[in-house]
């Protein structure tokens, strides 16, 4: 899918319809010192084997593609729910 990097959409904060940037969302570097990370590891460890299942296959074969709109005004960002889709593009219009 091919979406536009510019769109014209209603800012709440500005509370007008602004231009805004649109990027996409990706995961930020996971830390081994983040609580989560640390009972994961927990869980793992010693004997009575893997708590979770190993993923052989997995189930999707999408991931889904999160827009940030960025408004050129104030700097605001939004985050719009996920598309699934197999390929998401940005383009200059």
């Amino acid at each position: 899918m091919n979406y536009p990097k510019e769109i014209r959409r209603y800012c709440p904060k500005c509370n007008t319809h602004t231009v805004q940037k649109v990027s996409l969302y990706k995961a930020g570097k996971r830390r081994g010192s983040a609580l989560g990370e640390r009972r994961h590891a927990e869980d793992k460890k010693g004997y009575g084997g893997q708590k979770f299942p190993k993923l052989a296959k997995p189930a999707k074969t999408t991931k889904k593609a999160t827009r940030i709109l960025t408004c050129t005004v104030c700097k605001k960002k939004f985050n719009t729910l996920g598309i699934r889709i197999r390929k998401f593009e940005l383009v200059a219009v």
